[in-house]
């Protein structure tokens, strides 16, 4: 499960940085005058945390995958205890045994181990790849929500606050709880 979490975290990460450097790369799109306030530019932020622990949406994925992680799991265990068996049973009558079949057995295990290393492999690939995939809808649904919000707050920016991109912010521009009530509204609707 620690893996999953790292592998949801490290995509979000990306997915923000990717978004703040798509925002700021676009300098054709030109500046609203009700974008800026008599102090500058409106600039909001939610908590990332906020909504993967509370938007329902998110929660369904992360279980989903969690779920096919545990799977994965189950089969590696099968894996690993079949070769266990082979293993101590060789242990156990190797002395019973003639040089060519001692020799078969250890070939035997070879392709045990082989073939749980290659099992392993594949099914770490393909859970990165449903876990981008997945995590990729999420953000998707965020950003859509997020520009029909900002339709009338006139935000310039919303960033998703991370603590290593993060470095100061002022809590009167946190606009978490609108963005958690608001996906999860709309997340219900269409279910």
């Amino acid at each position: 499960m620690k893996s999953i979490n790292w592998v949801i975290n490290g995509v979000l990460v990306v997915a923000v940085a990717v978004l703040y450097f798509l925002h700021f790369s676009e300098t054709n799109t030109p500046i609203k005058a009700s974008a800026l306030s008599a102090g500058g530019t409106k600039v909001a932020y939610f908590e990332i945390d906020s909504i993967q622990n509370n938007y329902e949406f998110f929660k369904e994925v992360k279980s989903a995958l969690q779920v096919k992680d545990m799977e994965n799991s189950k089969q590696l265990t099968a894996l690993k205890n079949a070769f266990a068996v082979k293993y101590q049973d060789l242990q156990k009558n190797g002395q019973y045994l003639s040089q060519a079949e001692i020799g078969s057995r250890q070939q035997e295990l070879a392709q045990l181990e082989k073939n749980y290393t290659n099992k392993e492999q594949q099914l770490s690939q393909e859970l990165q790849e449903e876990s981008f995939k997945r995590l990729q809808e999420v953000k998707k649904k965020i950003e859509a929500f997020l520009e029909s919000y900002n339709k009338n707050k006139a935000f310039a920016y919303i960033f998703s606050s991370n603590p290593d991109l993060m470095y100061y912010k002022d809590t009167a521009y946190d606009i978490t709880e609108d963005i958690v009530k608001g996906l999860n509204s709309e997340y219900k609707s269409k279910k």
